[in-house]
C-alpha cells in the first residue's frame, strides 16, 4: 500500500474515530431507537461524503463537474452532523420524528445529488463528443502534412498542401448527418498514403483533388446544420 494512500485513508478515518469514541464514551451503547438512527444518519452521510468524488468520470473532470457535487455532499453531511448530533442530545423517545426529518433531508440530498450527476453525465459524453471531433481533425492534418515531406515533385506537392490547408481550416464540431463523407475522407487519406508510397504521381493527384473536393463538402454541408 501506498504511504499517500494510507495517509488519506488515516485521515479519513479521524472524524469516525473522534465521533464514535464521543459518543460512546458520553452516552454507552444504552441507547434508545431515535437515537441509533442520528447515529445511523450521521455516518450515512459521511460516508457518501468520502464516496462522492468517485462519482465522477475522469480525474480532468473534477474541477469542473466534482466540486460542484463535492459542495452539496458537504453541505448534507454538515446539516446532517447538526441536526443528527442534537436529536441524539434529545434522545427523543418516539423515533418516528427524528426519522421522518432526517430521511426528508437525505430524499432531498439525493435529488439534488443525482440531478446533478445527470447533468454531468451530459456534460461529460459532450466533452468526449468534442474531444473525438477535435480528434478526427487534428489526426488527419497529421497524417497529410506527414506526407508532404514524402513528396518531391513540385505540382504534386502543391495539390497535397491544398488538400492539408483544407483539412487544416476545418471546423472541428461535426454532425450525424456528416458520416459518411467523414469515413470516405478518411478512407481517401489512406489511399493517398498508398499511392505516396509506391510514388504514382497521377494517383496522388487524383486523389488529392477529390480529397480536396470531399473535404469543402463536408464544410459546406456542416454549414446547414448550425
Amino acid at each position: 500500500m501506498k504511504i499517500e494512500n494510507l495517509q488519506w485513508i488515516i485521515l479519513n478515518s479521524i472524524f469516525l474515530i473522534v465521533f464514535n469514541a464521543l459518543f460512546f464514551v458520553l452516552g454507552g451503547t444504552d441507547r434508545n431507537t431515535s437515537v441509533w438512527i442520528s447515529y445511523g444518519f450521521i455516518h450515512f452521510a459521511y460516508f457518501m461524503l468520502l464516496l462522492t468524488p468517485r462519482l465522477t468520470r475522469g480525474e480532468k473532470s473534477w474541477s469542473a463537474l466534482g466540486f460542484p457535487l463535492y459542495v452539496i455532499s458537504s453541505v448534507y453531511f454538515l446539516v446532517e452532523l447538526f441536526i443528527g448530533s442534537a436529536f441524539i442530545l434529545i434522545a427523543f423517545e418516539n423515533y418516528t420524528g427524528t426519522f421522518l426529518v432526517q430521511l426528508c433531508i437525505a430524499g432531498l440530498y439525493g435529488i439534488i445529488l443525482f440531478a446533478n450527476l445527470i447533468a454531468n453525465e451530459r456534460t461529460a459524453d459532450a466533452v468526449a463528443k468534442r474531444q473525438v471531433q477535435i480528434s478526427y481533425i487534428k489526426d488527419a492534418s497529421v497524417k497529410v502534412k506527414g506526407l508532404l515531406e514524402r513528396i518531391s515533385d513540385k505540382e504534386t506537392k502543391r495539390k497535397v498542401e491544398r488538400v492539408y490547408d483544407a483539412l487544416y481550416s476545418s471546423p472541428v464540431r461535426s454532425h450525424p448527418d456528416l458520416d459518411s463523407v467523414e469515413v470516405r475522407i478518411e478512407r481517401s487519406i489512406h489511399e493517398l498514403e498508398n499511392a505516396v508510397s509506391t510514388g504514382n504521381r497521377d494517383n496522388i493527384v487524383s486523389l488529392a483533388d477529390s480529397l480536396e473536393a470531399a473535404i469543402n463538402d463536408r464544410n459546406t454541408q456542416l454549414k446547414t446544420f448550425n
